[in-house]
């Protein structure tokens, strides 16, 4: 490869403007020769990890976010993820969060959900309410006849609108709050859909179709 060479004649800003025009001209070429320096490389982000449905054998017909909105009201389901109830990641998020022992919801449940979720208030009215309000308003369903139970956050129980794990929320006009609610579920997959019930109609989507 042939060594670049700047006069010790030539000075000032041409004289850099002319070597760095060179040097990114032979940039290229020097990557494509096995340049493997960190300039070499082209970063490649890994694929954000939004829910493990297909580790279910659920099919997803769309991916997340997938957000439901009804007179004003805006619901956004960013990541959901399921765990087997007696798993790690679960007795990490319970010592993490101080979320309930199975005996105290529903008896021997399978599933622990975890979601991310955006709450949003268009409406003209303060919303109040709390993590079994938004599943009232906007269930989680997998199967027929099933549902899925909101399980608490005990250390949270003093916070309102918290980003790490949502025991209540007070919502002004305008305003959002994006945070962490668990649910715990005791049956079988066949599908996953949102329904939003809030005003005078039901607005749903297939995640997975049934």
């Amino acid at each position: 490869m042939t060594k670049l060479k700047i006069s010790k004649t030539v000075a000032g800003k041409t004289a850099v403007k002319a070597f760095l025009a060179v040097a990114l001209l032979a940039g290229p070429a020097a990557g494509s020769a096995g340049d493997v320096s960190a300039a070499g490389v082209k970063a490649t982000a890994a694929p954000v990890m939004t829910d493990n449905l297909a580790k279910f054998g659920l099919k997803k017909a769309m991916d997340l976010p997938v957000t439901l909105e009804s007179e004003g009201l805006s619901y956004t389901l960013h990541k959901i993820m399921i765990y087997d109830f007696k798993s790690p990641e679960v007795k990490k998020l319970q010592k993490m969060y101080g979320f309930q022992n199975s005996t105290d919801i529903i008896d021997s449940p399978k599933y622990f959900i975890w979601t991310k979720v955006t709450l949003e208030n268009k409406t003209g009215k303060i919303l109040i309410g709390s993590g079994s309000d938004i599943e009232r308003i906007v269930p989680l369903r997998f199967k027929s006849g099933t549902v899925t139970d909101p399980i608490w956050p005990r250390k949270y129980a003093a916070k309102t609108n918290s980003a790490e794990a949502l025991w209540s929320y007070n919502l002004k006009p305008g305003e959002k709050i994006t945070s962490y609610l668990g649910y715990v579920y005791a049956d079988d997959f066949n599908f996953f859909v949102l329904r939003m019930f809030y005003g005078k109609k039901v607005v749903e989507k297939f995640v997975v179709p049934e």
